[in-house]
């Protein structure tokens, strides 16, 4: 992938309409620096605010019920499906005409796409693959289950499934190039949830074969393993890892094809298992990115740029397990589908303090389908606005936000279970957050009681902070209060708030003061009933 500064570009607009402007538009890329990650957009860091469409959304009849929900949540970024039997029904015949209603229509409303490959892969089904592939199991392979039987997965270890799976990929990706020069498009995810559940892996003769030779040199010196699968990574796991291997090797391949034609920052999603289960035995579907098998894939897929948790638990342990999984100095972190229920809307704050790229709740249109109970049973008003709220405050700022995150470190909380306090230390401070709290007082105060606030017991309220000098911070969040103060002072040594200013970021990421906090806004800590952004300049006294 081409890696671009974006000092010199930051004069390109988000919305590029002319021709010649589109001309000359960067591509967009993934960069890392000292740890941290940006999807450049225009030359510059973007951080996406994404909606995904439903998985049938992908007609032109069904995008009139798509777009009015994009504008009522304030998203920038769409993620809809490409499913290969859409723009292949017959094998070498090509038909875009899908992508001709939905490129223009996407820049009518001012937002950019990601593209979901549906193909060999999606949730582990061949459910998206052309009927011509579907029915001819003897050049396309399904899976062998150990007794020899055919499984409902397609196999990785198929040349005839792959090379097909490329072609059409190829044609779409030539599609990009000629008719999208504005980078509408500015991702690709090939393939969807990938894997195989029921099973490890493939049981047919030429994948057993494999499987009983040594694991291959470059994994044997990422991992430090050797020996055949099961030598390596012992009997339960090692399906797994065997799995990931083969179809990693398989997705990088038609991703590689696809890079050659455009070079378009790609990735791959993960129907991901228990975070604290060891591979093979987490639940997950096996040789899809799970958290178990990261570095596998990290060496089999060089031209996928990260790996990235489909997360719809609702329990925010595991999810601020996954999210410490996935934010890795070799893998940015983004999450390309969460529940779209109300609940969901707060881990948008750990996502950012984790450094992440993205976040996009699925099945955000109007066409009437609910996946719950992973995500709402209905989006009405109040669920709508628990995502709303937080991506309309944060569009206007959201390139400031992401060039600042590029560039700092930073540390996000969100509400658990209970309403315990969080904490983290950042250079020479400790920043507290902590829920369930009024803007006035302390809940642990004698002489100043109160009843529960409004959202006692609900799943709301999270924090996002990145630390832009040694003793400053830019602080955002919503049904939080956050408290800074020394980590470790050394005797007569106080921290104190020098100045605690609100604003908003401009898309450089220089922030702009429009009132100073001070007195009953500060003496409590600093309350975020709703979304707000908060530079805080710390200091010290002694005595």
């Amino acid at each position: 992938m081409r890696r671009l500064g974006y000092a010199t570009a930051f004069g390109l607009a988000l919305a590029l309409t002319g021709q010649a402007v589109a001309q000359t538009a960067p591509l967009p890329t993934l960069e890392r620096s000292k740890g941290r990650h940006a999807l450049m957009i225009d030359g510059a860091p973007f951080l996406m605010l994404g909606v995904q469409a439903n998985n049938s959304t992908n007609y032109p009849s069904a995008l009139p019920k798509l777009w009015p929900t994009v504008r009522r949540l304030h998203a920038n970024t769409v993620e809809i499906p490409v499913a290969w039997e859409q723009i292949e029904p017959v094998e070498g015949r090509f038909d875009f005409s899908y992508l001709d209603v939905l490129l223009p229509q996407a820049r009518e409303q001012g937002v950019r796409l990601v593209l979901l490959w549906f193909a060999t892969w999606k949730n582990t089904s061949p459910s998206y693959v052309p009927t011509w592939v579907k029915t001819d199991n003897a050049r396309f392979p399904r899976m062998r289950t150990p007794d020899g039987k055919a499984h409902y997965a397609m196999s990785p270890h198929a040349p005839a499934t792959l090379a097909a799976d490329k072609k059409a990929f190829v044609a779409l990706m030539t599609y990009l190039r000629e008719k999208d020069p504005q980078h509408t498009v500015v991702m690709v995810q090939p393939e969807n949830e990938v894997g195989v559940y029921q099973q490890g892996r493939d049981h047919s003769p030429q994948a057993n074969r494999l499987f009983a030779q040594p694991i291959p040199a470059a994994l044997a010196k990422r991992t430090g393993k050797s020996g055949s699968w099961e030598q390596a990574f012992g009997k339960d796991a090692a399906d797994a890892f065997f799995n990931a291997w083969y179809t990693a090797s398989y997705i990088d391949e038609i991703a590689a094809a696809g890079q050659a034609v455009k070079d378009l920052p790609m990735y791959v999603n993960a129907a991901v298992g228990d975070p604290f289960g060891k591979p093979g035995a987490s639940g997950g579907a096996s040789g899809g990115p799970d958290w178990g098998v990261i570095d596998v894939w990290k060496v089999a897929a060089p031209h996928i740029d990260f790996v990235a948790p489909d997360l719809y638990g609702r329990d925010p342990k595991p999810y601020a397990k996954f999210l410490d999984h996935y934010a890795r100095p070799d893998n940015a972190l983004m999450i390309p589908e969460t529940g779209n229920a109300a609940a969901f809307a707060r881990y948008l704050w750990p996502v950012l303090g984790k450094g992440g790229i993205g976040f996009a709740p699925f099945g955000m249109d109007d066409t009437g389908f609910f996946n719950f109970p992973l995500g709402a049973k209905a989006l009405d008003d109040a669920t709508i606005d628990a995502f709303a709220s937080k991506y309309a405050f944060l569009a206007p700022q959201a390139r400031g936000w992401a060039a600042l995150a590029y560039a700092h470190p930073t540390w996000g909380s969100t509400k658990g279970l209970d309403d315990a306090q969080q904490t983290q230390v950042m250079g020479r401070w400790r920043v507290t957050a902590s829920y369930e709290e009024w803007q006035f007082g302390d809940r642990a105060s004698p002489w100043l009681k109160s009843e529960p606030v409004p959202t006692a017991g609900q799943p709301v309220g999270g924090a996002a902070v990145v630390q832009v000098a040694p003793d400053q911070f830019i602080a955002m969040g919503s049904d939080v209060r956050l408290k800074f103060g020394l980590a470790d002072g050394k005797p007569g040594e106080n921290g104190i708030m020098l100045r605690t200013e609100e604003g908003h970021l401009d898309d450089t990421g220089r922030f702009v003061a429009e009132r100073v906090w001070n007195g009953d806004q500060t003496d409590y800590g600093l309350n975020f009933t709703r979304p707000t952004m908060l530079r805080v300049t710390m200091g010290m006294f002694r005595g």
